[in-house]
């Protein structure tokens, strides 16, 4: 299933991309019986949080919905205002310097361990959303990322069985302020930026993805593009990133982690040829099956 969040009159909803549109679970629950709409969840939370069965509930009620009354509850995509794909995460986790190609264009070695690092809630964004540029900093790069959802509590997960504890993919742009990254060994600062971190349109399920290490990734600016790779290119997988971050800390259904981007982004560039994001500038980020999540950037106004 493709899902997303979109707001509606300030309310936070479920929509499951279909031939017909985007199907408004709320709006469809509203219009069945209430013993069919029983347990069925309405909000992407409640879905994260049922687990499969959950799942499995949704799939029979989208599966089942009549024909008649389409109109109410189906929407046209292009009218929707998205919300970030998973809204609410507890834990934002992400891995830097995760293919072998990147590490080549900055000149680093190869990790020995995943890096890992965090970003915040605020710095969450969805689909068509416009990113402030902050005042503080003159070096916004893009960063191509696939992002994990988890799915499932996880703790201690061997690589074996660490994508059974996934719910679903999506799409990230990991943006990143150069300058503010580098001032000091914590990139925090850098990554953490309001809105650094648009994800979406869809979070896919695991089902529809079947190898996450073997998508192409991409990303263009004002319609040129600079990433085109593939997830195969990573130093750590998802296998390997979950079991290692679940070592760590426990996992939640809901986090989020973003794993790494390909070559071609600013920094990697020679020093007269980077050219950083300016106000106007366009940024999509493309992986297979996945979807195109697109964003622009704007002067910060504050």
């Amino acid at each position: 299933m493709q899902l997303l969040n979109f707001w509606e009159s300030g309310t936070l909803r479920l929509g499951v991309k279909q031939a017909e549109g985007i199907l408004d679970v709320a709006a469809a629950l509203h219009s069945v019986p209430e013993r069919a709409a029983e347990a069925v969840p309405a909000t992407l939370r409640e879905l994260l949080d049922g687990g499969e069965a959950a799942l499995g509930r949704l799939r029979e009620f989208v599966g089942n919905l009549p024909v008649q009354g389409e109109g109410a509850f189906y929407k046209e995509e292009d009218s929707l205002e998205f919300a970030p794909c998973v809204a609410d995460p507890g834990k934002i986790i992400c891995i830097g310097l995760n293919y072998r190609r990147h590490a080549e264009e900055t000149g680093m070695p190869l990790p020995e361990y995943p890096i890992l690092f965090s970003k915040f809630t605020n710095s969450l964004a969805g689909h068509g959303m416009e990113v402030p540029l902050p005042g503080t900093t003159q070096k916004v790069d893009y960063e191509a990322e696939l992002g994990i959802v988890i799915g499932r509590t996880a703790k201690n997960v061997s690589e074996e069985e660490a994508l059974d504890v996934v719910f679903g993919y999506f799409a990230a742009n990991d943006l990143s302020a150069r300058d503010l990254q580098t001032r000091t060994s914590q990139w925090l600062a850098g990554k953490s930026c309001d809105r650094f971190a648009p994800a979406g349109p869809y979070v896919v399920t695991k089902d529809e993805v079947e190898n996450p290490g073997l998508l192409r990734i991409r990303s263009s600016v004002n319609g040129e593009v600079r990433q085109d790779s593939n997830t195969s290119d990573m130093i750590f997988n998802c296998q390997q990133i979950i079991s290692y971050i679940s070592g760590c800390m426990t996992l939640t259904p809901g986090d989020i982690i973003l794993t790494g981007t390909p070559e071609g982004v600013v920094m990697g560039y020679p020093p007269e040829q980077q050219i950083y994001l300016q106000p106007g500038d366009e940024v999509t980020v493309e992986i297979e099956k996945l979807g195109s999540l697109t964003n622009r950037m704007i002067a910060d106004k504050a």
